[in-house]
């Protein structure tokens, strides 16, 4: 039998243990029976993290893998996976949250998730709205007291073992830190060489607030694949792919994966026994920074915001 790759594990400030290796889901449009398949096959590699999100119509692929998995003897139980999933900004109101999850884990079939953020700190009006074409009437005021409450009252439940947030700014989550009983255990925010988001990590590591990252080899017009990292790749006899993936954890983050092609699965889980160099990681610093994920899936003609970053730096 294939030997399967250890991924390393970070302590949440909630006690609970989480795979600093992720497998992101967000792969509409894909058939549920096809996706299911792909994460059977990851589980089967070595991914014990899945990251779902109610946006991103996975959650029922995600839960069908692991009861496969589990039937097929790949791990022995639910407990061996950490599954992460999100509020969607319709829900973002104090008296959705808790339907929200409970719906979700009707999707997953479980009965509880390891870690449920806010996806993002916006909320719109609840009921179907085209995320691609949103107006400015769809965007309400965002109750961060209010659902963060809600989302503390999930976790108190037992349907959260841990909750957190998702593309919070360093104001956004001083804000949160305010007012929370329960502070978030996770942010999960872009990073990736092109957009290193230093001061975040720095604010992050401070107030004991785990950083995971997305988009880590770069989003839309990030120019991550520099020659910088092509010539630390060689040097390593590495991938570039897998120089950019220990940065991210070398900075003490966690990082959300994205490739449905089995090779490549097993290279992302052999960022772990080697390590960049001091010269590696100034190199690095240098690469011109650009954020590649602008929100312009976001935008509507008529709308009043470019993107939506101009809701999530505080205009709303």
């Amino acid at each position: 039998m294939e030997k399967v790759m250890h991924v390393p594990e970070v302590v949440l400030n909630s006690g609970y243990k989480m795979p600093l290796l992720g497998m992101g889901t967000a792969a509409y449009p894909m058939p549920i029976d096809d996706l299911t398949c792909i994460l059977v096959d990851a589980i089967e590699t070595g991914y014990r993290h899945f990251d779902t999100a109610a946006l991103y119509g996975s959650e029922e692929a995600v839960g069908r893998a692991v009861a496969e998995a589990i039937e097929r003897g790949i791990i022995k139980s639910r407990q061996q996976v950490f599954i992460t999933s999100k509020l969607w900004c319709t829900e973002a109101h104090p008296q959705l949250v808790l339907p929200a999850l409970k719906n979700t884990l009707g999707k997953l079939g479980l009965d509880y998730v390891d870690l449920y953020l806010i996806h993002w700190p916006i909320s719109m009006k609840p009921g179907p709205v085209d995320i691609l074409k949103f107006k400015k009437e769809d965007i309400v005021p965002f109750d961060m007291k209010g659902v963060w409450k809600a989302m503390e009252a999930c976790c108190m439940l037992g349907l959260a073992k841990s909750i957190g947030v998702s593309n919070f700014s360093c104001t956004k989550l001083s804000q949160l830190l305010q007012i929370a009983t329960i502070p978030p255990a996770v942010n999960q925010v872009e990073i990736n060489v092109a957009w290193q988001q230093q001061k975040l990590l720095e604010y992050c590591k401070e107030k004991g607030v785990h950083v995971s990252a997305y988009s880590p080899l770069g989003a839309k017009g990030a120019s991550w694949n520099s020659p910088i990292i092509n010539d630390i790749a060689t040097a390593k006899r590495k991938s570039i792919a897998q120089v950019a993936l220990r940065w991210i954890y070398e900075q003490g983050a966690s990082v959300i994966v994205k490739s449905f092609n089995k090779e490549r699965m097993k290279q992302n889980l052999e960022m772990f026994d080697w390590e960049l160099s001091t010269e590696d990681n100034f190199k690095i610093q240098d690469i011109p920074q650009k954020k590649g994920y602008n929100g312009e899936d976001f935008t509507h003609p008529n709308g009043p915001y470019k993107s939506v970053n101009d809701i999530w730096d505080g205009e709303i």
